[in-house]
């Protein structure tokens, strides 16, 4: 129970961190592409696509028309629309691929990546720095390092502290889009899902 009590303090402790990462315009250009958006997509690799389907639910709570790149009742995507592309590295193939393919549709791109200079990152008409170790950082060098200097990070394996974090961050975006849309806790109640 030792190493789960720590990896718990140090996750919640890497989200507190990330929060100083956080740039008001920047959340303010997230929320303007999303709420003017025709459609949202949203896609990520692994953990992060389960984070960018969450965070489409919320969505479609909110009364936001969103899909999830790669499910099957997602349609073409097209100008007057936007992605959202959650990359740790900021270089998956896929979700590099994804945004750029909807740039050249004229779409905007929006990014949730710790690596801001990364090639995602160069293409995005707005980006949300999460600070989060990825699996770029897991090399036996930066292991090392950290062990060091007693930053037993570990604990959080591979890309769990950016996952993670970009949830949080996300559901603290849904917050943001509340209150700049006027919705109540009951109208997104009202949206969900009454077939379980």
């Amino acid at each position: 129970m030792e190493y789960m009590i720590s990896a718990i303090e140090a996750i919640l402790g890497n989200i507190h961190d990330a929060e100083e990462y956080l740039v008001e315009e920047d959340i303010a250009k997230f929320i303007e592409i999303i709420t003017t958006a025709d459609n949202i997509f949203v896609t990520g690799a692994g953990r992060s696509g389960l984070a960018a389907k969450a965070f489409a639910m919320r969505l479609m709570h909110l009364g936001l028309s969103s899909y999830v790149v790669g499910e099957t009742i997602s349609p073409a995507i097209n100008e007057g629309d936007c992605i959202l592309a959650i990359s740790g590295s900021g270089e998956t193939n896929t979700i590099v691929t994804a945004a750029k393919i909807s740039k050249k549709r004229k779409a905007k791109v929006l990014a949730l990546t710790s690596y801001p200079e990364s090639t995602l990152g160069k293409i995005a008409d707005g980006i949300i720095h999460v600070k989060g170790r990825t699996k770029v950082d897991e090399d036996d060098e930066n292991y090392l390092k950290r062990q060091i200097k007693g930053n037993y990070t570990s604990l959080t394996p591979l890309g769990t502290a950016f996952e993670l974090t970009s949830l949080v961050f996300l559901d603290g975006l849904v917050s943001e889009l509340m209150h700049a849309m006027g919705k109540t806790e009951q109208d997104l109640k009202d949206r969900h899902t009454v077939l379980e």
